[in-house]
């Protein structure tokens, strides 16, 4: 007790014996220690504040812009991953990959926000529910190829631009979109550029023109190739972007079948089609009937004779065939009935070409063998004026210009389709018109289609995305660090950039002298086999570039380049919120830079296959019950995808967090704003099937469960019936 008293007594009597300016020091610096305390507090506080600002604090202003209330109704009738978090992600997306994977719905009526006593009309009336919201979406949100489309008909079509350089693209439109005036021209368009052709034995004149000289004028003038194609791109045995000449055999118009023993291609199936539409052809341009049954039977076995050493892809890569290198001069000592320089001259003019060019050919045996067989037809029909030579390449050219022709002959040619058992839906004119458009004036389509996404707003969303991507690439587990450096190094070297303009003064070169009319869409369509000929010629003397169409990015040198084609509504508009932007195309941009730059990252790290299955186990847990986990495996492909989806949602998420901390005023949509936005833009367009739909076998929306189960970014807690929908601590 003594010892007791003593100690409690110990501290009062030292401090009483201490001068009071220590005290004083001590308490100073507890001051000092909790006011230190306080400020870190505080600013980590502020921090935290701000981030959950973007999800808790007022909302912002709505847009009201014409693209932000079409986008609005969508929003709509769309899904909201947090207003029905129990089965939004069951919903199927209406397109061809919507079937993959097993049926989904099944084993979920524990999740029903009915309540697990749901009766069977019950859940059939909420399945009707999302079907008919699936019906919505897939009507609203097709393709991106489709919305690329859609968006250069606009542009198109609103335009009045008709004296400028842009007019002349507007025009061809309109005189592909008017149907009356080529049906009352009917055939004769192209009888009067036949006859500038030297005319043709079958209508009874010809100035027996040579072989060579028709072949080069319809190789250079019309893009027509009848006896073998040709075109440009890079040799992928090389490293670099060289572009070269490539040669291969023809689109046939006579359909063939591959036999595997004979190492043949067969026509017999299809002769007796493909002479009841090659008869019907000659009928339409007026050929009399002694006439048109000799030309039509010998036009068919020159076709079957050319077609047998024709071979698909994959036999001609399994066989070597493919990318085999030879000199133009070389070439002409294997198939001399052609004059190779000369053909090829016409094709590129102006670009200079000679006989030590190499060039990559992709089935020798047939190139050898079509000189051989028009040799032998020239010197069997030579008392017949060489007829059959010239019907061959009087019809190639048919074939080359039936899009600018009346419908007759494209019904003619969709018959024979129907008749070997291809049945497919007629697309529409707009669609059609809007292609051929493209063909020619895919220069000056990109560049109005640039002008129109507001390259600044675009170019920010790439710069941010990029920056993102960067950052998860550096957090990713390695197996190798030397390779990791290797490839972060190479990422880093690469510039991010929008489609980069095009010069006016260039494009004044390209189509100051194309001449277009709107009464005249045959004359136009000639015109636009010209500019497709100086297309040609642009991408053998230049890099390549992506063009209009172009749907993904794409690698020229050191930049890799965003397409203006990418950044149209409503995956994009320069006046929609950006949450509304990242969600969409930002997320197709990280999964399009993952297969682009990562496409065997699983080799060099266990995270893919870890995290896919991570996920997949998620899925199936919720779907089908803890107990069937193990019941259901993916593929590692599959695996892979589910990775790459769920890692491309996380880039566009911190991409648009970067952009809020930059500037952190953005508008609102629905009512929606911030990441409830982000989120909801993303489950609209998550069901986008490029580049790999197969693979998924889950509606990728269901990512948004699996991220805010570890997130304090969404705006609320997913739970269905009180409880989580995923286990916070269970984070892929």
């Amino acid at each position: 007790m003594q010892n007791m008293t003593i100690e409690d007594g110990g501290p009062t009597a030292i401090q009483a014996s201490e001068p009071k300016r220590v005290v004083w020091g001590k308490r100073v610096k507890v001051a000092v220690v909790l006011l230190g305390f306080f400020i870190f507090s505080t600013i980590i506080g502020v921090r935290l504040l701000s981030l959950k600002q973007w999800n808790t604090s007022t909302a912002p202003p709505e847009c009201h812009s014409p693209a932000c209330l079409r986008a609005a109704g969508r929003l709509l009738t769309a899904a909201d991953p947090f207003s029905s978090p129990c089965d939004y992600f069951l919903f199927t997306c209406g397109s061809p990959g919507a079937a993959r994977g097993r049926q989904r719905g099944k084993g979920i009526s524990r999740h029903s926000n009915s309540g697990e006593g749901e009766s069977l009309q019950g859940r059939r009336a909420r399945g009707t529910k999302t079907e008919r919201m699936n019906d919505t979406l897939d009507e609203s949100l097709p393709d991106r190829q489709t919305l690329l489309l859609q968006s250069i008909r606009e542009t198109l079509e609103t335009s009045e631009a008709l004296d400028s350089l842009e007019g002349k693209a507007l025009r061809f439109y309109r005189s592909c979109m008017d149907t009356d005036t080529i049906e009352s021209q009917g055939p004769e368009p192209f009888l009067k550029l036949v006859q500038q052709l030297g005319g043709w034995p079958a209508l009874g004149e010809w100035n027996e023109t040579d072989l060579n000289s028709t072949l080069a004028l319809l190789m250079g003038q019309y893009g027509t190739f009848p006896f073998f194609s040709v075109y440009v791109g890079r040799d992928p045995n090389q490293k670099n972007d060289t572009p070269y000449i490539q040669i291969d055999q023809p689109d046939f118009q006579i359909p063939t079948q591959w036999d595997d023993q004979s190492q043949t291609s067969k026509t017999q199936f299809s002769v007796r089609a493909f002479l009841s539409s090659s008869n019907q052809f000659l009928t339409l341009l007026g050929v009399p009937f002694p006439s048109r049954e000799m030309h039509k039977s010998l036009y068919t076995a020159l076709a079957s004779e050319l077609a047998t050493k024709s071979s698909p892809l994959h036999h001609r890569h399994q066989a070597n065939m493919l990318y085999q290198r030879v000199t133009i001069r070389e070439l002409q000592t294997l198939a001399p009935v052609i004059d190779w320089l000369g053909c090829l001259e016409a094709t590129f003019h102006p670009l200079p070409i000679s006989e030590s060019h190499t060039v990559l050919m992709h089935n020798l045996p047939y190139i050898v063998h079509m000189s051989q067989t028009i040799s032998k037809w020239l010197l069997r029909n030579k008392m017949m004026g060489r007829d059959p030579i010239q019907t061959y390449m009087i019809l190639s050219l048919l074939y080359t210009l039936l899009p600018a022709l009346d419908s007759r002959f494209r019904e003619t040619q969709r018959s024979f389709s129907v008749a070997l058992g291809n049945v497919e839906e007629e697309e529409p004119r707009w669609k059609h018109c809007v292609k051929k458009t493209e063909e020619g004036f895919d220069r000056l389509l990109s560049h109005m289609v640039r002008d129109r996404s507001a390259p600044i707003e675009a170019e920010a969303l790439v710069a941010n995305l990029y920056s993102s991507f960067q950052k998860k690439l550096s957090d990713l587990t390695w197996r190798d660090k030397e390779f990791r450096n290797s490839v972060l190094k190479r990422v880093k070297s690469l510039t991010p950039q929008f489609m980069p303009v095009t010069d006016t003064d260039r494009l004044t070169q390209l189509y100051s002298e194309v001449v277009i009319s709107e009464d005249s869409y045959f004359s136009n369509y000639l015109q636009s086999l010209l500019l497709q000929r100086q297309r040609r010629t642009q991408l053998y003397s230049q890099s390549l570039q992506p063009d209009i169409m172009s749907i993904s990015p794409v690698l020229s040198g050191n930049d890799i380049i965003f397409p203006s084609g990418m950044f149209v509504p409503p995956l994009f508009h320069p006046t929609y919120p950006r949450a509304l932007n990242y969600g969409a195309l930002g997320f197709m941009m990280a999964k399009d830079l993952l297969h682009l730059l990562l496409p065997d990252f699983h080799t060099q790290s266990s995270s893919p296959e870890s995290v896919g299955a991570c996920v997949w186990s998620k899925y199936i847990s919720l779907t089908e019950g803890r107990g069937r986990v193990g019941a259901f495996v993916l593929s590692l492909h599959q695996k892979l995808e589910v990775w790459v989806q769920y890692t491309a949602l996380q880039v566009a998420l911190r991409a648009y967090q970067n952009s809020l901390q930059h500037n952190d005023s953005d508008s609102a949509l629905t009512g929606l704003f911030h990441t409830h936005l982000f989120f909801a833009s993303f489950t609209q367009i998550s069901c986008d099937p490029y580049p790999y739909p197969q693979l998924m076998t889950f509606e990728p929306s269901f990512l948004v469960s699996v991220i805010c189960a570890t997130s304090d970014l969404c705006p609320s807690r997913m739970t269905c019936q009180g409880t989580p929908l995923l286990a916070s601590v269970d984070g892929c």
